[in-house]
């Protein structure tokens, strides 16, 4: 019986021992204390940080798991702490803001969701995203939530339910599980629509302080919903819940406050607020998210301005971004009055200078709220129009620089201050014994340049690593819809990312074009700064094994006229290989 029980013994020894990893030689970033510490080892054992001790004080045993972080940085994994699921980042999901519902019904929008929050987690991951917060889902979504938890490779989610508002816009009512409100008008109503949400367990309940009208009628209306917003706050506080409050306004923001708020997930942006204001949110702990680029997406999508970069090209969602240059040949559609109207209006100089006046506004408050000890959490809004899923987190920090923060302030923002928002803060954020393994190692100091953020070498996720370029199953329509994204933002370096470097390009049947990235670069980039309205329509795709046929039209062309073609792309590697056109 004994030799039984060190049998088993030795075994659990032995199924720890295996699970070991060592991060070897990194420098480990103290998001606590605003120091980077060189020369440490971290030891992760079952998905926990066991260890962080200096390399020489630790003897690593034979046959191991070794990662070598020497001239790397590790950082704890980061949180964008406002996005939504229901929402794509794309053209056509806020059917409230812009209605193109007679090209994209809003049901199709609804349905991709539902089959897209995975493929979004992946790339939150990649991203070094290893948690979000959705402030604003669907009782579906909190299925979904639950569903995917069991794949210990996502981020974590925490999510609301519908957003328990004062205002509910038309498109989204009588969506029953897929409805993202809950119209809330008087305190029974509010009690009623918490106590709705508790079964599926929720993992904090969201307002959605909206009043309307002029300044006067504003607060006139924030007093009289007041007791709907304490009598929400009191139901969830009563059964253990944070409550999170949409309040733009520094009245409604007061007012939500004082009946205790836990989180604002917006900063304010009707005035410039003051030093009593600051000091009542650090009094009572509430936590802000500052989300600073969010409604400059939309002005920016509304006037055809939007310009996505490289890595944003590279690293969101294909279709989203895909959809926001529909607006171009959707310019000669049933919409077009609205299209243009939109189009001349947020160009105008009177929203130049809402626009202007409404950002320093923000980014006044968010610089006076950092340095009066309030708790900053970064977040984006991710899903709305323009503001993409993952890689709008780089912009909205680079927005918090902009502001005054500085770039300890902003990781902190990006690490452990989220976790502050539902108490998580002993589990997760930063980098210390007995926390949980969720880790980003980067080739280079984020202190000293925040864009070393998405200089990823390895991500750990539960104490597990993953090579950032192996977490998304890259598919043939993804590669075909990315370098057609690169081509409508003629950006070189995205268009040909999707490309093998020993490419062909035919004229069909066999006709050879080109062959080669490099003779690719030379024409294309002489057609993109010859041709700066060109712009691809996919008229039609079909999919087929390992073969994406497109029915294009293209525009902008010196001649002014469409170009009809039709483009079939083979694929070799995850890679394109061959293109033959037919004109």
């Amino acid at each position: 019986m004994k030799k039984f029980h060190i049998l088993i013994v030795l075994a659990l020894c032995c199924s720890s021992f295996k699970a070991q990893t060592y991060i070897q030689n990194v420098t480990v970033a103290d998001v606590i204390h605003k120091k980077m510490v060189p020369a440490q080892t971290v030891v992760i054992n079952n998905g926990v940080i066991s260890t962080i001790k200096s390399s020489k004080q630790i003897k690593i045993p034979k046959n191991s798991k070794v990662i070598n972080g020497e001239g790397k940085y590790l950082i704890p994994g980061m949180t964008d702490a406002h996005i939504h699921f229901f929402q794509s980042g794309g053209l056509y999901t806020r059917p409230d803001a812009l209605d193109l519902r007679k090209h994209v019904p809003y049901e199709e929008e609804i349905s991709r969701g539902h089959e897209n929050m995975k493929n979004f987690l992946q790339y939150y991951l990649k991203t070094g995203i290893t948690s979000v917060i959705d402030p604003g889902a669907t009782y579906n979504f909190l299925n979904l939530r639950d569903l995917l938890k069991k794949n210990n490779n996502l981020p974590s989610v925490y999510m609301s339910g519908p957003l328990i508002t004062t205002y509910e816009p038309e498109v989204f009512k009588n969506l029953n599980k897929d409805e993202p409100f809950k119209l809330t008008l008087t305190p029974e109503d509010a009690r009623k629509f918490v106590q709705e949400q508790l079964p599926y367990k929720p993992d904090f309940i969201k307002i959605w302080y909206i009043v309307l009208g002029d300044a006067q009628k504003k607060k006139e209306e924030a007093k009289k919903l007041e007791p709907v917003i304490k009598t929400t706050i009191e139901e969830a506080h009563k059964n253990n819940l944070k409550a999170a409050v949409h309040a733009a306004e520094r009245f409604t923001a007061e007012t939500a406050v004082l009946n205790g708020a836990d989180y604002l997930v917006h900063n304010i942006e009707d005035e410039v607020i003051s030093d009593d204001f600051v000091k009542l949110l650090q009094a009572k702990k509430v936590v802000l998210c500052p989300t600073l680029t969010v409604m400059d997406n939309y002005y920016d999508t509304y006037g055809q301005k939007k310009e996505y970069n490289t890595y944003e090209l590279e690293n969101s969602d294909p279709k989203s971004i895909g959809s926001m240059y529909d607006l171009k040949h959707l310019e000669n559609s049933s919409d077009s009055t609205l299209i243009k109207k939109y189009k001349t209006r947020f160009n105008s100089s009177q929203i130049k200078s809402y626009v202007s006046k409404t950002d320093s506004i923000r980014r006044i408050n968010l610089k006076k709220l950092a340095e009066g000890g309030v708790t900053i959490a970064a977040g984006t809004d991710a899903g709305n129009i323009g503001t993409q899923h993952a890689t709008s987190f780089m912009d909205e920090l680079k927005a918090m620089k902009e502001s005054g923060m500085n770039n300890w302030q902003i990781l902190q923002s990006a690490t452990i201050n989220p976790t502050k928002i539902l108490n998580k803060e002993a589990q997760y954020g930063s980098i210390e014994a007995g926390k949980v393994a969720d880790l980003v190692l980067l080739n280079g100091n984020p202190v000293d340049n925040l864009d070393y953020l998405t200089q990823i070498d390895t991500i750990f996720k539960n104490g597990q690593a993953f090579d950032p370029r192996t977490i998304l199953k890259v598919t043939p329509e993804m590669l075909v819809q990315q370098q057609v994204n690169g081509y409508n933002a003629r950006n070189i370096d995205a268009f040909l990312e999707p490309y093998a470097e020993d490419v062909e390009l035919y004229m069909f049947p066999s006709k050879l074009l080109s062959k080669g990235k490099d003779a690719m670069r030379k024409s294309y980039e002489s057609l993109f700064t010859t041709h700066p309205d060109l712009h691809c329509e996919v008229k039609q795709r079909i999919i087929n094994l390992n073969s994406v046929i497109d029915k294009e039209n293209v525009s902008g062309l010196k001649s002014n006229k469409k170009l009809e073609a039709t483009a079939i792309y083979e694929f070799k590697n995850d890679k394109i290989s061959k293109v033959y056109f037919l004109y």
